[in-house]
């Protein structure tokens, strides 16, 4: 595992340290906006985070998000997750339906209409990250997402390796 510090074409030091801020920065950035969203619409911050979870879901799983895995995924208790889709239903952000072949899976489905308003509120995220893309090659990009898909998959594989590093569940 390398930490020496390097220094990209641009000047800027590579090494963990400089890494840490960054991403820091970033996530600061991403929740600020998220903030926002959630104080506009009566949200708590783990409503958001679930929104987000449901959302992505079919991206990242291949498959509609459910209370087990947004549970899992949130590393919330049962009933928090329960109390946050009940918000999020009433809301009209959310809706859940049963699966076709085994009724006692419930599926998450992110409304339409609820992606639209949330689209607003994150526009600017995407304005930002379009600006910044457009900076880059495609070589620099493919970097860029491997080197994020990779952190990812080192952070799941810490949670699985140590979970007596994982806090436990969280009430909301």
């Amino acid at each position: 595992m390398q930490h020496d510090s390097t220094h990209s074409p641009e000047g800027v030091a590579i090494d963990l340290q400089t890494y840490a801020v960054l991403l820091r920065t970033l996530h600061s950035e991403i929740n600020r906006i998220a903030q926002t969203f959630a104080q506009a619409h009566q949200l708590h911050a783990t409503d958001v985070h679930a929104l987000a979870a449901i959302l992505d879901a079919s991206v990242t799983d291949g498959r509609p998000m459910t209370p087990s895995r947004l549970r899992e995924r949130l590393n919330l208790t049962s009933g928090a997750v329960t109390a946050c889709l009940d918000r999020l239903e009433r809301a009209g952000h959310i809706s859940r339906t049963r699966d076709d072949v085994d009724r006692r899976v419930v599926h998450l489905h992110y409304n339409p209409a609820a992606r639209v308003l949330a689209r607003r509120y994150f526009t600017p995220l995407a304005r930002g990250t379009d600006a910044a893309m457009r900076q880059f090659t495609p070589e620099q990009l493919g970097a860029v997402a491997a080197f994020l898909h990779t952190l990812n998959q080192e952070l799941a594989k810490e949670r699985q390796d140590h979970p007596q590093d994982k806090p436990g569940p969280a009430t909301c």
